[in-house]
């Protein structure tokens, strides 16, 4: 199948269900559409189980693939749901609480790592099945961070206090750029390549400072050309080529894209509005990536539903699929409740910041994506069932009570 026919089929289905929730589901828009996709997938299943042959499974199956989910993801859609998600966020209120979102973005992620990992490792031995700690730990990091695009989605469908709304966002948002870089050293370490703290150090610098400097310079160069021109087409066509251009280029360099695109789209999100954005354009422009973000994040989460029927999970890795959703929920509580304890000795935090926090901790499609790019190694089919458990979990779960919890902490 070609690929402009492997879109159009994916199009089609985004939008009949997207028009088949808003009928008569009701559900949160991105939630209703991971549901359907989800529901969809374990349909055809169980009917291939009980009547082999019905849905032509291996055919679906073999569609599926053409997508290439984690390349989907990690090569292609993440940059403009960053740079969406970056644009409208209001950078002086992130940068109050720098110091807090820093901390969650980087102690936290490595805090729970930690965590996580150990106890997989733990249990898997007790057990007696074989996840090394070095591949636990592979986990640990790839799991940890919350997903921006799945935060961000939320966020539209749930009113959070603005003060907790920063924290999410800016956390989020940035926490991806530790988290990856985490993930690949202990990669490179499971692999019998040895961990080496000075390398660790190195490769931070090198990805997450780096993607940082290369956004902000692509970034202030776009933001210079809108600046020049009073063209609402051609500046829209600037923001796109910023996306594409700091993405590919980072990829080049072998700094952090999702870092460099984050930077970019906060430079010309909080500076542009000031002197560089004319009404006109600043309504086309907003406008038009807040319509990229929500038909990507759309076809996102609809493929995170049926990627179900590609990762056929054995019934063996149940009792790590169940392990795995309370220990992440536990772990990030350790994660956020430092930070937030030790700082709330100097600055004042919100009513409820902490379950709050935790509960909104949800994982997405760049945690699957992960999974899915680890080699092919022994472990790599149990802690991808665990990771699909878990996102699954938070998205569906969390996703849906996260309005009931801030109603009962928070205004309570």
């Amino acid at each position: 199948m070609s690929q402009f026919e492997l879109i159009a089929i994916l199009l089609v289905l985004t939008a009949t269900f997207s028009w088949v929730n808003f009928r008569l589901a009701f559900l949160p828009h991105t939630i209703g559409l991971l549901v359907m996709g989800l529901g969809a997938s374990l349909v055809v299943i169980g009917a291939e189980a009980a009547m082999p042959g019905l849905f032509n499974y291996e055919g679906l199956t073999a569609l599926l693939r053409q997508v290439h989910f984690q390349q989907t993801v990690l090569e292609g859609m993440l940059a403009f749901l960053l740079f969406a998600g970056a644009l409208h966020v209001d950078v002086v209120s992130l940068r109050s609480r720098a110091l807090t979102i820093g901390t969650m973005a980087s102690l936290g992620v490595v805090v729970s790592t930690a965590i996580i990992g150990c106890v997989v490792w733990a249990a898997a031995d007790l057990l007696g099945v074989a996840i090394s700690l070095p591949w636990a730990l592979v986990f640990g990091a790839l799991i940890s961070p919350t997903d921006p695009v799945a935060v961000l989605a939320t966020l539209k469908e749930v009113k959070v206090p603005a003060d907790l709304k920063i924290l999410m966002t800016g956390e989020t948002l940035f926490n991806d750029g530790v988290g990856v870089v985490l993930f690949a050293v202990l990669v490179h370490a499971a692999q019998g390549d040895g961990f080496d703290a000075f390398q660790v150090g190195q490769m931070f610098v090198v990805e997450a400072l780096g993607g940082a400097a290369l956004g902000a310079v692509t970034g202030y160069g776009a933001y210079r050309a809108m600046r020049a021109i009073d063209d609402y087409s051609i500046e829209v066509l600037i923001s796109l080529a910023l996306v594409v251009g700091t993405y590919a280029i980072a990829s080049r360099l072998v700094v952090s894209g999702p870092l460099a695109v984050v930077v970019a789209g906060l430079l010309v999100g909080s500076r542009g509005p000031r002197d560089a954005l004319s009404e006109e354009t600043q309504r086309y422009l907003f406008g038009f990536w807040t319509l990229i973000d929500e038909m990507l994040n759309s076809v996102l989460f609809l493929l995170i539903g049926l990627e179900v029927l590609v990762l056929r999970f054995e019934p063996a890795f149940g009792w790590l699929m169940m392990l795995a959703v309370p220990l992440v929920l536990v772990a990030r509580l350790a994660a956020v409740s430092g930070p937030v304890l030790l700082l709330g000795l100097f600055r004042k935090f919100g009513r409820g910041t902490i379950p709050v926090l935790t509960w909104g901790g949800l994982r997405g499609g760049i945690s699957v994506a992960l999974a899915l790019s680890l080699p092919e190694v022994e472990e790599k089919s149990a802690l991808l069932a665990a990771t699909y458990a878990v996102v699954v979990f938070t998205l569906i779960v969390q996703g849906l009570s996260l309005r009931a919890v801030i109603k009962r902490v928070v205004r309570s």
